[in-house]
């Protein structure tokens, strides 16, 4: 690729990544205005995230622009360095998620899920007990059970629904308990569980308890959370090779520029 070209296309690349690392940044900011614990803890990593594409987008526009072989090596070396940390955080992820894939119920069109059929990574996050009660806090404050009496008017629906793992999970008792359902929000516990499982014990119908403290709970976060990191694992695998075709751009530029101040010399 000729000098003119690489330099092109880094300087433009750079400049959009500016963009992004703005509107990154932005959202960070936004985020830290909303008092709700569930979305502030990321604000931190978000806001950082977006610095750290902001300064290396300069420092690679800077380098293509002025042709300065030196800006480049360190342009090079922090995106080398944020292609091993995906690299890195994707394989993570695929071994990490690769336990739990849950239990089919006849009669129910979801599926129910068992903690312990989780990765010990999981466990150990879900079962640590200021994780558990921020995460219980936020499923609280969340629609997640509170809207299933409006979603499911009569038993019938209720019964027929394809259920979250987190409504699944946290808004019920298993179905091992045998506990009839009254309607969606609402289930008979006058009658003796089938199962001696400690999630029959820890049900009540209380808003504020429901199965929050379940292991079933947290099997359907860990099975929520799973979901999500697979998305963000192949969304890496994406990003990975278009940062690795600008990568080899950038190693372009830098050849070309220091060709150059050779030349000059």
């Amino acid at each position: 690729m000729g000098v003119g070209a690489s330099n092109f296309v880094i300087r433009w690349i750079n400049f959009l990544t500016m963009l992004l690392a703005i509107a990154v940044i932005i959202f960070g900011v936004w985020m830290s205005t909303h008092h709700d614990s569930c979305r502030r803890f990321l604000t931190l990593p978000v806001l950082g995230l977006g610095a750290f594409i902001f300064v290396i987008s300069i420092i690679g526009f800077l380098g293509a622009l002025k042709n300065n072989s030196i800006l480049l090596w360190i342009y090079l070396i922090l995106l080398c360095v944020i292609l091993v940390a995906i690299l890195v955080f994707t394989v993570l992820a695929f071994i990490v998620t690769n336990n739990g894939s849950g239990h089919s119920v006849p009669g129910l069109r979801y599926k129910e899920y068992e903690l312990q059929d989780f990765s010990s990574w999981f466990l150990k996050q879900l079962n640590d007990t200021q994780n558990w009660k921020q995460l219980k806090s936020c499923l609280v404050k969340s629609d997640d059970c509170n809207n299933l009496s409006k979603k499911y008017k009569t038993l019938k629906q209720y019964k027929s629904a394809k259920l979250t793992p987190i409504e699944a999970g946290c808004c019920r008792p298993p179905s091992k308990c045998g506990y009839p359902a009254v309607n969606a929000s609402y289930y008979d516990l006058s009658f003796h569980p089938i199962s001696s499982d400690k999630d029959c014990k820890l049900y009540k119908n209380s808003r504020a308890t429901k199965c929050y403290n379940c292991d079933s709970c947290k099997a359907g976060v860990a099975q929520y959370m799973k979901t999500e990191w697979r998305v963000v694992a192949i969304f890496n695998v994406i990003l990975f090779v278009v940062l690795s075709m600008i990568y080899f751009v950038g190693c372009c530029a830098r050849r070309n520029a220091a060709a150059a101040n050779r030349s000059k010399a």
